[in-house]
């Protein structure tokens, strides 16, 4: 049986333990890896294209469905198991698949094997957020959640920020090399190589989670029907205009972050003349700096407003970036300046990542605690099959087939971007009053509980 650690949140005045710090940086490790491995693919656009013979559309599926198609699926039984099973192998486990599949697409020749080796890759990620927030629910108390959150879910940020800057300087080094024999594998091209060099060393990260101890599950109390699966969705019918209007605002934004990120270091490709050895640096820094400090600054703010008695304070966080973002997503990639360009783009960074924090910590205030982890896997399908899945796709279709004109692809960015942003807002701003009714229906069945 697993060691358990007390869990940090059993009292509204207990701060979270060493343990949980510890947990909560392993986890941040272990998030930032994941998104090394799914984001590396941004800066080998290019290469793979001239390599596989392929079009934008079908990069954008290497993008967003290969790596969405499990990933998304799979979430919700892992999910069931991390209510009931450990959650500390759970993770540990996904981890070695996702970093194995991604030197994996070091081997692929074709489009059909670099899309199952895609695929891998969403199978390994799946096992890792929806365990990792109620590990986290447990270590940590309700007023630092929203820290607690934040803090991990800049692994986004962090991950795409390195994927782009230590990706940029070896996909550079790595296409000045050329081509390299490797035994019993034969002759890999340059940007199969940077697969093999961001994948391995993700199975050091799964045998360190390992070392992580399994927190205490907090009290709760069982329903009737809790022990069938159906139970969350039966939940949900119950209060939809939570949940459903939570789950389709965050991944329009999603739609929006997604796309971005995957055509953003094309873009500049393509319109300023940059290489991946220059352009990934540049974006990598502003994902980074001003990306983490957003993801930081909304999960912040949001505590702030429920401190100030705010019960809705997540979504409220969450709206005012979606408002912020429309203008900024429809004027970043149509600047004819590269300088005035990249200032937009760095502000649209870090609006971009300051709603996550909050979505996940909504997840913890409004769903029971024994339905937390699947909530999650439901709230990552829609986030992950929307945004992941469709977001580049969205504005590969529009280059490919609305404009015909690989060079526009800043106008496409454009046109999805402000449509995403301006759907979110005003699905966000309809969830507000519902969310703030299920936050005050969990906190008087918790009371009654104790």
């Amino acid at each position: 049986m697993d060691q358990q650690v007390k869990s940090g949140a059993d009292t509204a005045d207990e701060r979270a333990s060493a343990a949980a710090w510890y947990g909560l940086g392993v986890l941040f490790l272990a998030y930032t890896f994941s998104f090394v491995d799914r984001s590396i693919l941004s800066l080998l656009v290019e290469p793979i294209k001239q390599s596989l013979g392929l079009s934008d559309t079908q990069v954008s599926l290497l993008h967003g469905l290969a790596f969405a198609l499990f990933y998304t699926f799979l979430g919700i039984p892992i999910a069931r198991l991390a209510d009931s099973r450990s959650r500390r192998t759970i993770i540990a486990t996904g981890i070695l698949v996702w970093s194995l599949m991604t030197a994996a697409c070091g081997l692929a020749g074709r489009f059909v094997t670099l899309f199952l080796a895609r695929v891998g890759v969403g199978v390994g990620e799946a096992a890792l957020s929806p365990a990792a927030f109620s590990m986290l629910t447990d270590l940590f108390p309700k007023r630092q959640l929203g820290l607690a959150m934040g803090l991990y879910s800049m692994g986004v940020q962090v991950g795409s920020g390195l994927a782009f800057i230590i990706g940029g300087i070896a996909v550079g080094m790595a296409l000045e090399m050329g081509s390299i024999d490797m035994p019993l594998i034969g002759t890999l091209a340059p940007w199969q190589t940077i697969f093999f060099i961001v994948g391995l060393p993700g199975l050091v990260v799964a045998a360190v989670m390992l070392t992580v101890q399994e927190p205490a599950r907090k009290a709760q109390p069982k329903l009737p029907g809790d022990e069938s699966w159906l139970a969350v969705f039966r939940f949900i019918a119950k209060e939809p205009g939570t949940f459903i209007l939570h789950f389709l605002g965050f991944a329009a934004l999603g739609l929006l972050f997604n796309g971005f990120i995957a055509w953003t270091p094309s873009f500049f490709i393509r319109t300023f003349g940059m290489t991946p050895g220059t352009a990934g640096p540049l974006l990598g820094s502003l994902i980074l700096v001003l990306g983490s400090a957003g993801i930081v600054a909304g999960g912040a703010y949001s505590d702030r407003l429920f401190k100030s008695g705010r019960t809705a304070a997540p979504i409220i966080s969450a709206r005012l970036a979606a408002i912020v973002l429309i203008p900024l997503s429809i004027a970043a990639p149509l600047m004819p300046s590269f300088y005035l360009c990249a200032a937009l783009f760095a502000v649209f960074f870090f609006f971009a990542a300051f709603p996550y924090g909050c979505a996940a910590a909504a997840i913890q205030m409004a769903a029971p605690p024994h339905l937390r982890a699947q909530m999650s896997a439901i709230y990552l399908f829609f986030l992950n099959m929307i945004g992941t899945g469709f977001g580049p796709t969205a504005i590969a279709l529009t280059t490919d087939y609305a404009l015909g004109d690989a060079r526009q692809l800043g106008v496409s960015m454009a046109i999805i971007g402000g449509l995403s942003a301006l759907l979110g807002a005003f699905i966000l701003h309809r969830c507000t009053a519902p969310f703030a009714g299920s936050v005050n229906r969990r906190a008087h069945e918790q009371a009654r509980a104790v």
